[in-house]
């Protein structure tokens, strides 16, 4: 029983030994400075200049002119008198469906004709000799005008059989072929004028009162990433898409020489109008999940720190962005090293920084 006792003091003697240690150890540290060094950074200056308000958009090139034919009655495919993708003008003839009974018909039709023309001539001249009574020449009258009306009524059939541009333009693939039997609704093949193209795209509708027509706008796409090509508004729609909250614009493109219908273009529209804003390098800005942020670099007593602002970003060109708020004429910002920044983090420049 005493050892057990002895054990337990010992023991007790131990730990209270080791307690001091570490208090006195931690009142020792206390006196010493743990805080990290510097984060070295790059950084650059805002700076504020004109700058000609943009708005970008993206929107889909459209054929000016572009259709889909679709045969407007049933029948055989008789013939194709073209080939896919080639460029027809107006009236050229391009499908013809069978038509035969048609044709006959017609015959028919004008043998009628000749002889209701032949009866009402003759009740014509008969009346005036007052050898037939008037409603006899109201027959015949009625018979040519029915006669004449079934003429037109077949060649409105035949006309669509025989299927023509109606406009000049290339065509696409044709999706038929001699032989197949089509009703009406088929579709046959696509015909677009691929010489005047435009471009149809949407803006916020806080943007609406300064879309006028006649505003320049320059278009990209990923067919020629090298290429710029210039389009012009032309019309506003007339009203806002309740489902968006967006308005509908088309522009006329200038020259589109390459570009397909189809093709997904971005666009910058060109206000015409200059304002004051503070450019600042583009790697200044990065995402968080607050919005786009920058690091601002200020200075006390003790040397630099880093002070982060929100701000709202406007367009980005040749390395810069256009900045509407947060940032201020001639204050520095952080361009690289953000990954190692926390508001009230101790900078310093890096001598090669040029500031």
């Amino acid at each position: 029983m005493r050892a057990y006792l002895v054990a337990a003091a010992l023991l007790l003697a131990l730990l209270g030994g080791t307690a001091l240690y570490i208090q006195q150890r931690s009142a020792s540290g206390t006196s010493g400075d743990y805080r990290p060094p510097p984060a070295t950074i790059a950084a650059g200056v805002a700076v504020e200049r004109q700058w000609r308000e943009t708005i970008d958009a993206v929107g889909t090139i459209r054929a000016a002119r572009g259709i889909l034919l679709t045969a407007e009655t049933s029948g055989d495919i008789t013939a194709i008198h073209v080939e896919s993708g080639d460029n027809v003008d107006v009236g050229q003839a391009l499908i013809g469906i069978d038509e035969e009974f048609e044709v006959a018909t017609r015959k028919r039709l004008e043998a009628r004709l000749l002889l209701a023309d032949q009866l009402y001539q003759r009740d014509a001249r008969l009346i005036k000799e007052n050898s037939i009574p008037q409603s006899q020449l109201d027959q015949s009258r009625a018979d040519l005008q029915s006669a004449q009306a079934e003429l037109a009524e077949i060649d409105a059939t035949l006309k669509n059989k025989r299927i023509s541009a109606p406009f000049p333009g290339r065509l696409g693939i044709f999706q038929v072929r001699v032989g197949d039997y089509v009703e009406a609704g088929t579709p046959l093949v696509t015909l677009q004028d691929v010489s005047q193209l435009e471009v149809d795209f949407s803006v916020p509708d806080r943007y609406a009162p300064l879309m006028k027509p006649g505003l320049s706008i320059s278009l990209r796409t990923a067919a020629y990433p090298d290429r710029v090509f210039w389009a012009t508004l032309r019309a506003v729609d007339s009203q806002i898409d309740e489902n968006t909250r967006n308005l509908q614009i088309r522009a006329s493109i200038d020259k589109g020489e390459g570009l397909l219908p189809g093709m997904f273009a971005g666009l910058i529209i060109d206000l015409n109008r200059e304002t004051t804003r503070v450019f600042v390098p583009e790697t200044a800005v990065s995402y968080s999940l607050q919005g786009n942020l920058v690091y601002v670099i200020e200075e006390d007593d003790q040397g630099l720190f880093v002070s982060p602002r929100i701000v709202k970003t406007l367009a980005a060109n040749n390395g810069e962005v256009a900045i509407a708020s947060g940032i201020s004429d001639g204050e520095r910002v952080v361009t690289a090293g953000q990954n190692k920044l926390y508001r009230d983090a101790r900078v310093q420049i890096a001598a090669d920084a040029g500031i």
